[in-house]
């Protein structure tokens, strides 16, 4: 399943495992919009942004990759506390 990790730059965070989810908790959380392919490599910043401002990343495995994943690291900016409130609602 993937893996979701929260990026806080300006705490020197550069990467806590957050949650694992399904690629259908994906879909919902995040979109397939919003989150922007970077490659293989666990990203440090997002490409044309604040290198200061928090960030999400989701790591798919070559496992869960289907037909809207890739496997790989995803980015995309997030506000960190909505998104957890998000993660609590999903059932388990």
């Amino acid at each position: 399943m993937p893996n979701l990790y929260f990026c806080q730059p300006h705490a020197q965070n550069q990467g806590m495992l957050r949650a694992i989810i399904s690629l259908a908790d994906c879909k919902r959380l995040i979109g397939q919009a919003g989150a922007k392919y970077v490659g293989d490599q666990f990203p440090t910043t997002i490409e044309d942004a604040d290198p200061t401002r928090d960030f999400a990343v989701l790591s798919v495995g070559a496992l869960e990759a289907d037909g809207d994943w890739r496997p790989g690291y995803y980015c995309f900016e997030a506000d960190l506390m909505e998104l957890n409130a998000q993660l609590l609602t999903l059932s388990r």
